[in-house]
């Protein structure tokens, strides 16, 4: 990655033998100059993602090619996973089984308000001994023991019977919190067994396809790449040392490898937040403002992105610029100091120094 710079015309340079060591000489040239910034990349289909499998198992349906479209939901695929089918089936009988021990007939709640009801029996029953016994004692006609004794008891049979009150609203509520925890459970086997079937997330056409019928696969495994049929974008790559120059809505022209000769026009749409640790790069998109008949994803280009245009600009060929930014001047004893804005492989842009009116030297000569 580079910056460059487009010219239309080249310079004349004039071959030259002193002392057996040939030299070359040319007047620095004055031309309309368009810097740029070289990236290179693929192209990339919008809104392109994996579409992968959420269980392991064989694959027994395959229903897509490489180039199909697809809607949003539609089953591509199918896992052969008989553990999350046994599982779904017993987690729905489960939850059936908790909703039947949630009815008034139950067993466990027949039994805990049956026992309720002996037990306030009892305590009506105490509670007319009770009674009794008091006028009783107030007559002297029984001791205080047994008066005590009655009282306690009907304390006893009272506190008994809401004791079986609240085991009875405890059944029935451990009763509907099995169901809750079945119903939960049940969903989510249902979930996962849905996830036998592969649907495509977006709409969006088939670009690669990684699986075949029969295959196993595992969960996380990718068996499509699907993007945008009628969105195709480059994606480049462009060092740190040039991405401060790179804005959006800058111009660029792109050519796809397999065809050099043809160039595209676009536009720059979109620059990542993020460096690339891997390309130790940063990550643009461009978008085609001219028509892309070439539409095929993760083919190679390289572009160059206009970043500026400078009108009658001082220029010399690359290889008369010498160490520290010097150049031989022709009639001067030493070599002359410049001012350089671009330095390109081909050309530098001079900004102070010497006038199109200098002849400069060089003996490396290309």
């Amino acid at each position: 990655m580079k910056t460059s710079i487009i010219l239309g015309l080249a310079a004349f340079a004039t071959l030259l033998v002193s002392c057996g060591k040939p030299s070359q000489e040319t007047k620095p040239i004055r031309k309309d100059v368009t810097e740029t910034v070289f990236a290179s990349g693929a192209l990339e289909a919008n809104g392109t993602y994996s579409l992968t499998s959420q269980t392991d198992g064989y694959l027994i349906e395959v229903n897509f090619e490489e180039g199909d479209i697809v809607k949003e939901g539609q089953i591509i695929a199918v896992v052969d996973n008989k553990q999350s089918i046994f599982n779904n089936k017993s987690a729905n009988a489960l939850y059936e089984i908790s909703r039947s021990n949630l009815s008034p007939n139950a067993p466990s709640i027949v039994q805990a308000k049956n026992s309720s009801l002996v037990a306030k029996q009892k305590m009506e029953l105490d509670s007319a001994q009770a009674g009794r016994y008091k006028k009783l004692f107030e007559s002297n006609s029984v001791s205080r023991t047994e008066y005590d004794n009655i009282q306690l008891q009907y304390q006893t049979s009272k506190a008994n019977y809401a004791n079986s009150l609240e085991n009875y609203n405890l059944v029935k509520q451990q009763a509907e919190q099995q169901v809750i925890i079945n119903e939960a459970q049940k969903d989510v086997n249902r979930n996962l067994s849905g996830n036998n079937e592969i649907a495509a997330v977006f709409n969006g056409k088939v670009y690669k396809k990684f699986k075949q019928k029969g295959d196993f696969i595992r969960k996380g495994d990718a068996i499509a790449t699907i993007g945008e049929s009628n969105f195709i974008y480059a994606k480049v790559s462009i060092d740190e040392s040039s991405i401060s120059k790179v804005k959006i809505g800058q111009e660029a022209i792109i050519k796809l490898n397999p065809n050099k000769e043809k160039a595209y026009k676009g536009k720059v749409a979109e620059i990542f937040p993020a460096f690339d640790e891997a390309t130790q790069s940063f990550t643009c998109k461009l978008y085609f403002t001219d028509s892309l008949d070439f539409r095929v994803i993760n083919t190679q280009l390289q572009s160059n992105i206009i970043i500026g245009e400078t009108k009658n600009a001082l220029l010399i060929p690359r290889n008369y610029l010498k160490y520290g930014g010097y150049v031989e001047v022709k009639g001067k004893k030493n070599p002359v100091k410049i001012t350089t804005h671009i330095i390109s492989s081909d050309w530098v842009m001079v900004e102070d120094g010497i006038t199109e009116n200098d002849v400069i030297i060089t003996d490396n000569i290309k």
